[in-house]
C-alpha cells in the first residue's frame, strides 16, 4: 500500500488524463463538423452544377443518404394536385426489390404526413407514429425515419426521406440541421434547373414553328404541314397519339384528317359531332380542353373503343378567336402524367403560330391565284380582240375570193378552209369561256351529305352514329354513285331505327380510287329470318345496277354488319 504523498502525485495525473481525453474528444468532434461541413458543401455544389432534372434529384437523395449516414433514402415529387406523388427517387433498394414491393408509393402513411404538414419530421421508430400502416410485402425493414420538405421559392416541391441510420444509431437535431440545408440548396438545383428545361422546351418549339414556316411557304401541300404538325407536338409532349382534326364544309362536324402513333388506324377519317367531344369542345369554344383519361371519357370514348392503352389527353385550337382552323389532340399513355399548364400554354401558342403560318400561306397562293387569274383575263381579251378578228377577217376574204373561182376543186378547197376558219374560232371562243370561268359553286360533296344523313338520323335511332371516311370521295365518286350511297345510308339507317334495337352504331364511308364502299354495323337483334327485306333489296338492286353488291353479316359480338360496295365509274 503506498504513501499519501504517492496518492497525491496520482490524483493529479488522473485528471490530466480526462483532460486530455475530453480534449481529443472535442478534437474529434470539431475534425468530424468541420468533415461534415466539407461533405455539406461539396454536395451542395456537386447538386447545384445539375441542369437535367431527373440527374438533379437523382444527386440530392445520393447526397443526402451520405451526409447523415443513412441506409436508404428517398425523394417523393409532389403532383399538381398536391396530396399525392407523383415521382419516387431512392437510394439503398435494389431494382429487383422494388419490382417485387410493386408500384411506388404515393403518399399515404408518413410520406403523406409531410405532404400535409411540411415541417422537418424525425422518429425513433417509424411503426410508432400514429400515421404508420405498415410496410407491404418485401419491403426492406426500417425503424429509424427523417423526413424533410423541399421548398422551390414559395411552392412544396417534395420531401426528402431518410431512414435506418448506419450503426443503430438515432438521427439527431445536427442531422436535421444538415438535411435542411442540403433542401434548401436543392430548391435552388431544381429550379434552376426547371429553368433550363423550359427555356429548352421553348427553343424546341420555336424551331418546330420555324420549320413549319418554311415548310408552308416553300409550298408545301396541307398534308404534309398538317403531318408536321402533329409529328412535331406529338415528340416534344412524349404524347403516344396525335390527332389533327378539321371542320368539315357545309356541316356541323369535325373529321380527323390526320392520326400519328398508337391506335391512329381507328381514328383516321372519323367524323366528330361539335356537341359532346373533346375536339368539338375545344373548336367551337376555341380553347384548350383536357381530359384525365380519354378510356372512362365520354367525349372521347362514345362508340366503339379505339383508345386501349391510353391515359391524360389535351385538345387544343390551331388558331384562335373567330378563326380557329381545326383542333390538334395529344394522348399520353395510361399512367402517364397529365398536360401541366405550362405544357398546355406553350402548346396552345405552337398551335396558334402554325395557324398564322396557314394563313399567311392561304393567302400567298391566293395572291398567286389572281395573278393567274389576271393573267388568264388578259390571253382571253387578246384571243378575242386580236386572233379571232384576224380570223373571222381572213375567212370573209377567203369566203369573198371563193365567188371568183372557176375550178371546182379549187373553189371546194377555199370553202373547206372557211369551215375550218369557223371551227377554230368557236375553239378559240369555248378556250375564252374556259379561261374567264372561274371556280364557283362549292356544291355539296358526298362527305357533307353523308354527314347531314347521320345527323338527321340520330334524333330517330336514339344516338349518334359513329362515322368514319376515307379516301377523296368528293372528287372521285361521281354523282349518281353518290346520290345512290346517300340513299343506302339513308335506308340503313332507317332500318337500324325501325327493327334493331340498338344503342351503338358504325359508319364507314371509304374510297380508293376504284371502289366505293359503305359500312354500316350495330350492336342490335339482327335481322330476323321472317322480317320483310323490302329495304334490303332496294339497296342490293342499287348496287347490282351500278355493277356492285350487297354484303350482309352477323358479328361475333351481335348485331348486323352491311356492306354495300360499287365500282366508282359504272361497269
Amino acid at each position: 500500500m503506498g504513501s499519501p504523498e504517492e496518492a497525491r502525485v496520482r490524483l493529479p495525473q488522473l485528471r490530466l488524463d480526462e483532460l486530455l481525453e475530453e480534449l481529443q474528444a472535442r478534437l474529434d468532434a470539431a475534425r468530424g463538423t468541420r468533415d461534415r461541413v466539407h461533405s455539406l458543401l461539396e454536395a451542395v455544389l456537386s447538386v447545384g452544377r445539375e441542369l437535367d432534372l431527373e440527374q438533379a434529384l437523382r444527386s440530392i437523395v445520393e447526397a443526402a443518404a451520405v451526409l447523415v449516414d443513412a441506409e436508404y433514402a428517398a425523394l417523393g415529387v409532389i403532383g399538381p394536385d398536391g396530396k399525392r406523388l407523383s415521382a419516387f427517387h431512392t437510394v439503398g433498394v435494389s431494382e429487383e426489390q422494388i419490382a417485387r414491393i410493386g408500384p411506388y408509393p404515393e403518399g399515404h402513411g408518413i410520406l403523406g404526413e409531410l405532404i400535409h404538414h411540411p415541417a422537418p419530421l424525425r422518429l425513433a421508430k417509424i411503426s410508432e407514429h400514429s400515421a404508420s400502416y405498415g410496410f407491404p410485402p418485401h419491403h426492406p425493414p426500417m425503424n429509424t425515419f427523417l423526413g424533410v420538405p423541399i421548398r422551390v421559392r414559395d411552392q412544396i416541391f417534395g420531401n426528402l426521406y431518410l431512414t435506418e441510420k448506419r450503426g443503430g444509431a438515432q438521427f439527431d437535431e445536427e442531422d436535421v440541421s444538415v438535411t435542411l440545408t442540403l433542401a434548401v440548396a436543392a430548391g435552388v438545383a431544381i429550379d434552376n434547373a426547371r429553368l433550363y428545361a423550359e427555356s429548352r422546351l421553348r427553343e424546341r418549339w420555336l424551331r418546330a414553328n420555324a420549320e413549319i414556316v418554311h415548310r408552308l411557304m416553300a409550298g408545301g401541300e396541307r398534308a404534309e404541314v398538317l403531318g408536321l404538325i402533329a409529328e412535331q407536338a406529338r415528340e416534344i409532349t412524349g404524347a403516344a397519339l396525335a390527332v389533327v382534326a378539321m371542320p368539315m364544309e357545309g356541316t356541323d362536324a369535325l373529321s380527323v384528317e390526320l392520326a400519328l402513333g398508337r391506335e391512329a388506324d381507328a381514328l383516321q377519317g372519323l367524323v366528330l359531332p361539335m356537341d359532346g367531344t373533346l375536339i368539338g369542345e375545344a373548336f367551337s369554344g376555341a380553347t384548350a380542353v383536357t381530359s384525365a383519361d380519354v378510356t372512362h371519357d365520354e367525349r372521347v370514348s362514345a362508340g366503339p373503343p379505339r383508345f386501349s392503352g391510353l391515359g391524360p389527353a389535351v385538345a387544343v385550337p390551331v388558331g384562335t378567336g373567330d378563326s380557329v382552323r381545326g383542333v390538334l389532340l395529344l394522348v399520353r399513355e395510361a399512367g402517364h402524367t397529365a398536360f401541366t399548364e405550362r405544357e398546355i400554354d406553350l402548346l396552345r401558342g405552337f398551335a396558334a403560330q402554325a395557324a398564322i403560318a396557314m394563313e399567311l400561306a392561304e393567302r400567298r397562293l391566293e395572291a398567286e391565284e389572281v395573278a393567274v387569274l389576271k393573267d388568264r383575263d388578259r390571253i382571253a381579251r387578246d384571243l378575242h380582240d386580236l386572233a379571232i378578228q384576224r380570223l373571222f377577217a381572213t375567212g370573209m376574204t377567203l369566203q369573198s375570193a371563193g365567188r371568183f373561182i372557176e375550178h371546182a376543186e379549187a373553189s371546194e378547197r377555199v370553202a373547206r378552209a372557211v369551215d375550218d376558219l369557223d371551227e377554230t374560232i368557236k375553239i378559240i371562243r369555248s378556250t375564252i369561256f374556259g379561261l374567264r370561268t372561274r371556280d364557283g359553286g362549292e356544291g355539296s360533296g358526298l362527305r357533307a351529305r353523308a354527314v347531314r344523313v347521320v345527323g338527321e338520323a340520330a334524333p330517330v335511332v336514339g344516338f349518334a352514329p359513329s362515322v368514319r371516311m376515307e379516301g377523296l370521295l368528293d372528287t372521285d365518286v361521281p354523282k349518281e354513285t353518290a346520290d345512290n350511297v346517300v340513299a343506302v345510308l339513308s335506308e340503313a339507317l332507317t332500318n337500324i331505327a325501325r327493327h334493331a334495337r340498338a344503342d351503338r352504331a358504325e359508319v364507314v364511308l371509304a374510297t380508293d380510287g376504284r371502289e366505293v364502299r359503305l359500312s354500316v354495323t350495330d350492336n342490335g337483334v339482327g335481322i330476323p329470318p321472317d322480317g320483310r327485306r323490302s329495304g334490303l333489296r332496294n339497296m342490293a338492286e342499287r348496287a347490282e345496277h351500278l355493277g356492285g353488291r350487297l354484303e350482309l353479316a352477323e358479328p361475333a359480338d351481335g348485331g348486323t354488319s352491311l356492306m354495300w360496295r360499287v365500282p366508282v365509274r359504272k361497269v
